[in-house]
């Protein structure tokens, strides 16, 4: 992927054909000077939204990339094959399988997409974003979070409820953006999360909600930290609704950092498969 116009700010949006992906990349795309990059699982649909999206922004400089990030071989090589810039990456992306599934390399979906992804997208792109500053990272979270167990991440020992999985991933997803906001911090790389908005999508429903916003409104807080200069000159932070918003996951340092290691472990494990 050649992202080589320097005078163009390049974004990186993963999950983008879902119902708030879509309306981030189509958001930002409208902006001058951006080269968005879709990033979707499925070659098809990523190729429509692709369409979509130039069509409604009337900005040719949207690319797409086809990557699953539930593998973590496959988001080692997208940033492997990466040429140019970045200087947005928006983690979009998740999932939550109303029953217990497992990638090919046996973790538990949720995990795998919703927390490996995000943290597997940042350890990827890090040098990438290092040579694009300033740069920015915005994970989309939620403000439903909870129920965090580092004994037992994968529900091998609890009883499974998407729920359940969905809400202890978007703790990890905040407690991981206080990690790497503070391993970054000389780095001109700042870190955010966010709560989106309540939109009706494949994601809501299968967590059995609906959604009274429309994926206008739901897009509104990321792409306002992906392109707004609050994005650029705070990071470690958590945010709903265009405000900062005090989080009490991203200050439990100690756990947070416990959350890394044990990411950094498997993303090792799974990237190298001559780690021990």
């Amino acid at each position: 992927m050649n992202t080589s116009n320097n005078k163009r700010r390049v974004y990186l949006v993963t999950g983008a054909t879902g119902a708030i992906g879509k309306a981030i990349a189509r958001l930002i795309a409208a902006h001058d000077q951006t080269e968005v990059i879709l990033l979707g699982r499925d070659e098809k649909k990523t190729s429509r939204t692709l369409k979509e999206i130039i069509h409604q922004s009337g900005n040719p400089h949207v690319r797409a990339v086809i990557a699953d990030l539930s593998r973590p071989s496959q988001i080692l090589a997208l940033a492997n094959q990466w040429e140019g810039q970045l200087h947005v990456l928006i983690n979009n992306a998740s999932t939550t399988p109303r029953q217990r599934l497992e990638t090919p390399e046996g973790i538990e979906m949720q995990f795998a997409v919703n927390v490996l992804g995000y943290f597997g997208m940042m350890m990827a792109f890090e040098q990438i974003l290092a040579q694009s500053t300033p740069a920015r990272v915005v994970n989309v979270a939620s403000y439903w979070a909870g129920g965090l167990n580092l004994d037992d991440l994968e529900f091998k020992r609890r009883p499974y409820t998407n729920g359940a999985a969905y809400r202890q991933s978007k703790q990890a997803e905040r407690m991981l953006t206080a990690v790497f906001a503070e391993l970054w911090k000389d780095r001109s790389i700042t870190v955010n999360a966010c709560h989106p908005g309540d939109v009706n999508s494949k994601l809501s429903n299968d967590l059995g909600f609906g959604g009274h916003e429309s994926p206008d409104e739901g897009a509104r807080t990321p792409v306002w930290l992906a392109t707004e200069a609050v994005g650029g000159n705070t990071s470690g932070k958590y945010f709903e609704h265009l405000r900062e918003v005090s989080c009490p996951f991203m200050a439990d340092r100690q756990t947070a950092e416990k959350l890394y290691n044990i990411c950094l472990d498997y993303w090792t494990k799974l990237t190298n498969p001559k780690a021990k």
